[in-house]
């Protein structure tokens, strides 16, 4: 499938059963839901779904049953999250083979690269594979940056494509597009800056609290797409408390929570996660049930 590469892409969640092991359908359900409301594209295997507790075996079966269920319909981009660029390449793989549309590229894990390592990673995948690459720049959580002089060397490899920006700080939105223009696609990867990096270049949104709200989210975007700017900036507004969920520590955690209080998954996570519990708990869980409570009008087609 050809990538659009603009809208909205969940980062979607894991499902796991009460002993913890993985629960393709119930995965498969929760991915069939978001797409019948409206998601442009789904993220298998990103953060919120929990990529580094899995295994290589465990990664390919959730995204293979993923890719089955999605049947076509929207594109499917996998996430790529590594100690190494060996064993980078072989997910990478395994991924095309299993029917992926698309990487999201992560730096290596726990070892922070120098520039020339990071574009050595980079490249090294993006040799072995056939399937476009999103790159996704987090400083605050993996401690690499991508910058621009590992986006100036990547410039002449054709299927790095994308940037997943998920820096809190927007200028570096307006900078990107002033130093590479179109040549990379730019999505919004921090859900409390998406706005903000709509306005300022992105061209789509990878979000993690789309998993609890997807209509709100599909809304929002679309109301920015058609200079609807009132109505966006509204469904924003209403949004924010939880947005800023995503770019708390606890993130996995207080998504799944909240997907499990609007009724669409569960709150289980795989060690060295726990469950929230306590007041950090019936804070997350106030949140979403308010939110619920108050949720903006939408237009008919996503109300319906």
């Amino acid at each position: 499938m050809t990538i659009g590469w603009k809208g909205v892409f969940p980062a979607v969640t894991t499902q796991l059963r009460e002993d913890l092991s993985i629960d393709l359908a119930d995965t498969q359900r929760v991915v069939d839901d978001l797409i019948r409301d409206g998601v442009t594209g789904v993220i298998a295997l990103g953060t919120v779904g929990e990529n580094n507790s899995l295994d290589f075996g465990e990664k390919v079966s959730v995204l293979s049953a993923i890719v089955e269920v999605v049947n076509g319909r929207v594109p499917v981009i996998t996430g790529v999250s590594e100690y190494d660029t060996r064993r980078a390449v072989r997910y990478a793989q395994a991924a095309e083979k299993a029917g992926a549309d698309g990487l999201m590229l992560l730096p290596p894990m726990v070892y922070v690269p120098k520039p020339h390592e990071m574009v050595a990673h980079f490249k090294g995948v993006a040799e072995k594979t056939g399937l476009p690459i999103m790159l996704y720049n987090n400083p605050p959580a993996y401690r690499s940056v991508i910058d621009n002089e590992v986006l100036e060397a990547l410039k002449p490899v054709k299927n790095i494509v994308a940037v997943k920006e998920s820096a809190p700080d927007t200028r570096r939105f307006t900078d990107f597009r002033n130093d590479f223009g179109d040549r990379y696609v730019l999505f919004a990867g921090l859900d409390d800056v998406a706005l903000e990096g709509l306005f300022l270049g992105a061209q789509g949104w990878v979000s993690g609290l789309t998993n609890a709200f997807p209509k709100e989210s599909v809304e929002l975007v679309a109301a920015y797409e058609r200079g609807d700017y009132a109505k966006a900036l509204e469904i924003y507004r209403w949004f924010m408390p939880l947005l800023h969920l995503d770019a708390e520590h606890d993130l996995v955690q207080s998504i799944k929570l909240a997907e499990q209080v609007m009724g669409r998954g569960s709150e289980r996570v795989l060690p060295p996660r726990y469950p929230l519990e306590g007041a950090r708990r019936a804070e997350v869980i106030a949140m979403v049930e308010k939110a619920a409570a108050t949720r903006p009008t939408l237009t008919v087609a996503q109300a319906a």
